[in-house]
């Protein structure tokens, strides 16, 4: 598989994806419709360096215009599909819930149905841990049911997740749902708690802190993440000949080829003891207000990440002190602060 077709590559966790796969020699082309859900400058630098790698090539529409998308599908010809773009933010679908339809659901189906007509070889598809929902039985696994979303952004990603499975059964499209927990790191995006914070403390400016900084999660390094997404590239999901047939912890569909695959460092942080690290790294103490917990919130995320280490052989490890510090470096020079 040689050319794969990205959604979201002016997007955080796609950025990076992108200068991964270009780095191995992959042809990669970006779609993107720069929403201005945050700073369009931003995502417009992330692209601009990406250009710079001729392998790599980029339209900039919406998911929701069908027409396009198809046609782009039909000149580039992907191997394989990796479909990041979506209206993200938990918060935020409190306050904008129809965008997390448009994107997240139409969007989704467009991109299916693009994927379908042109038989790739294999599509992946973003989801999220804000899927487990209500769930408490941790760290979570992937054969876990998971009907107990709290969000409209939880909800249409889960609904992205039945969708994928009902057209993998259909036509025989392989499918892998990604479910990623808290990522961070470099060229991240501004509603984030890390950015959030480091921006805040270096202007002396507050910070809220929810459920009173009781808050736990699985901190994923970005770059970790997308090593994760681009081994599974590989691991094309097969129908099963019977039930009896799948591994044991496996979430293969037994009627599909379609797997569900957590991609998480399986290691639940204290959201004060992730506070105390960026101080550190800053050298800064923060003003701290604390707060109850949101509405739609979860007090806890953690991965169970043996599914995503069986398939490839690898799991995500950067220790979240060093993601940190990381991603503090990156802020200073690109702000100049």
């Amino acid at each position: 598989m040689r050319n794969i077709l990205i959604t979201g590559t002016a997007g955080f966790i796609g950025f990076h994806l992108a200068q991964l796969l270009l780095t191995e020699g992959f042809r990669v082309h970006g779609y993107d419709g720069m929403t201005d859900y945050y700073d369009v400058t931003l995502k417009r630098c992330r692209h601009n360096i990406l250009m710079q790698n001729q392998g790599f090539s980029a339209t900039e529409a919406l998911l929701e215009d069908r027409a396009h998308l198809e046609t782009v599908f039909d000149v580039f010809r992907p191997d394989a599909v990796i479909h990041l773009a979506a209206q993200a933010g938990v918060r935020y679908s409190l306050e904008n819930p129809r965008a997390y339809l448009d994107s997240n659901v139409i969007g989704t189906f467009n991109v299916m149905e693009a994927a379908r007509r042109l038989e790739v070889r294999h599509l992946l598809i973003a989801s999220t841990s804000s899927v487990y929902g209500a769930n408490d039985e941790m760290p979570f696994l992937e054969t876990e049911k998971a009907d107990t979303q709290l969000t409209i952004y939880a909800a249409t990603k889960k609904a992205a997740e039945s969708m994928a499975h009902a057209y993998a059964h259909l036509w025989g499209m392989p499918t892998t749902m990604l479910r990623f927990f808290t990522v961070y790191g470099a060229w991240g995006r501004p509603d984030l708690a890390l950015y959030k914070f480091v921006d805040a403390i270096l202007d002396g400016r507050s910070i809220d802190i929810y459920n009173n900084g009781e808050m736990f999660r699985d901190f994923t390094y970005v770059e970790d993440l997308v090593r994760g997404i681009r081994l599974l590239v590989d691991a094309v999901p097969e129908r099963p000949a019977s039930k009896d047939a799948i591994v044991p912890g496996d979430s293969l569909s037994p009627v599909a080829p379609f797997r569900v695959v957590n991609i998480g460092n399986s290691n639940k942080v204290r959201l004060l003891d992730f506070i105390n690290a960026i101080e550190d790294c800053l050298g800064k103490r923060a003003i701290r207000n604390y707060m109850p917990i949101q509405m739609g919130d979860v007090p806890a995320t953690w991965a169970d990440s043996e599914l995503l280490q069986r398939l490839t052989g690898y799991r995500p490890q950067t220790d979240f002190r060093d993601g940190i510090a990381r991603f503090v470096e990156w802020f200073r020079d690109y702000y100049g602060k």
